[in-house]
């Protein structure tokens, strides 16, 4: 996917606001993410080049900080817990079928863009585990025979 100069304009326009800010790389990630949605590599040596930052550097940031993500994300974001209460009433059973059903892993977005799979820490619902989080729906006890027909709500 080509991005979009109008982008890129709107980045500089707010890294020429900063410049002059110390400490100004978080910040600058977090527009750049909220532009963008994600920050791929492009984006990363775009914002190293008019920062003067290093991109080993931010690159270190943006792996480390798990708010930030290299991947585009679905239109659906899908999470299943794989906390203690979950994962002993069988959370990666869950995970198995929706990676399954969506033919896609951990961490990856589908090929229509429509889902992005991701494993999660506690959600602090423990007492409806095993659970699963499909953007801001949060759905509890989930048996994984019932993965299908949740995903299908999403698919509209």
């Amino acid at each position: 996917m080509q991005l979009k100069e109008k982008e890129f304009a709107e980045l500089k326009e707010y890294i020429s606001s900063v410049k002059n800010v110390q400490g100004i790389l978080m910040q600058t990630l977090q527009k750049a993410q909220e532009i963008f949605g994600y920050l791929p590599l492009e984006v990363q040596k775009f914002i190293s080049d008019e920062t003067n930052i290093p991109l080993a550097d931010i690159y270190g940031v943006v792996t480390f900080y798990t708010q930030f993500t290299i991947e585009e994300k679905g239109r659906h974001t899908i999470g299943v817990c794989l906390g203690t209460a979950c994962y002993v009433k069988g959370s990666q059973e869950i995970i198995d079928k929706i990676a399954d059903e969506l033919d896609v892993k951990v961490g990856q977005t589908t090929d229509d863009k429509l889902f992005t799979l991701e494993a999660t820490r506690c959600l602090g619902c423990c007492g409806l585990a095993p659970v699963m989080v499909i953007d801001e729906d949060v759905y509890g006890k989930v048996d994984s025979k019932k993965v299908p027909e949740i995903i299908a709500k999403y698919r509209n």
